[in-house]
């Protein structure tokens, strides 16, 4: 069984992965976004250098993390196998039904496509590489992720500070949410075991942003509404077959997890003295 080396540990999936690893007694490195990785032996890499919601505000960063650091590890590093952390962000503007096959629509002129564009060229980058590399496209991962500027995390924050929040969002737009915990194991399978190139890792069911604030809204007694001229986007339902007939994948439920989830948020911000 090979290594696990984990890019990007100091970040919210891979500060996870590296702590699942360590209580499967797995041998693994965790090296600094710095140092120096040519000639050595990096056995399985995990990739997963990557910005999320502030990508807007950091385009430069945004390609840097997703292509650039990439590219030398790439070319130039020892390794058995790569596994790039891509997103089914990609799949906005697609149909019914998002399978890994599936071609993928891309529209430069508008600023919202420049984080799936990367995604699709580190992706490209990595299969074209001519080395064992793999991709997992991840859906919206949630869990203990405390100062996250992504919706869910958000909104759960507000929800637990404050007795109303008001949601920039469309209230019938919806997506695929999918547990950190889910996340990690399956990144390790996927490196350890994986016969496909590229991975949906997801929940495969979607879930509305009215569902959801009306779930948050009954666990922390906020009321929450949204803004009428609010828009929002809806993103497809993710085909995850490959994953359930390769590793018997069974992810958990957002809106069972939720009650779990506040707790853990009402926690830490008592914690922090907030």
């Amino acid at each position: 069984m090979s290594s696990i080396t984990v890019l990007g540990a100091s970040g919210f999936i891979g500060s996870v992965l590296v702590k699942r690893l360590q209580e499967l007694d797995r041998e693994f490195l965790a090296p600094g976004r710095d140092e120096k990785l040519a000639g050595r032996k990096l056995g399985d890499i995990i990739y997963c250098i990557g910005l999320t919601a502030d990508f807007r505000e950091r385009p430069f960063e945004t390609v840097d993390a997703h292509i650039c650091h990439l590219l030398p590890i790439l070319r130039d590093c020892d390794f058995d196998s790569l596994l790039y952390l891509s997103s089914a962000r990609i799949y906005q503007g697609h149909g019914t039904l998002a399978r890994e096959e599936d071609s993928l629509q891309v529209t430069p002129s508008n600023q919202d496509y420049l984080y799936n564009i990367s995604k699709v060229m580190g992706e490209s980058l990595s299969l074209a590489a001519g080395k064992r590399t793999r991709v997992v496209r991840l859906s919206n991962v949630y869990g203990e992720d405390y100062t996250s500027g992504n919706f869910l995390s958000t909104i759960i924050r507000d929800a637990i500070s404050t007795p109303m929040v008001t949601v920039h969002n469309a209230p019938d737009a919806e997506k695929d949410y999918v547990s950190i915990h889910d996340v990690v194991d399956g990144l390790i399978r996927i490196a350890g075991e994986g016969r496909q190139s590229i991975y949906n890792l997801a929940s495969g069911i979607n879930v509305s942003n009215l569902r959801l604030t009306q779930k948050i809204s009954e666990l922390t007694g906020c009321e929450i509404t949204f803004d009428p001229p609010a828009a929002g986007i809806s993103f497809p339902s993710i085909n995850i077959d490959r994953m359930r007939s390769e590793f018997g994948f069974r992810p958990r439920n957002l809106l069972d997890d939720l009650g779990n989830l506040i707790e853990s948020y009402r926690k830490h911000r008592e914690e922090q003295g907030a």
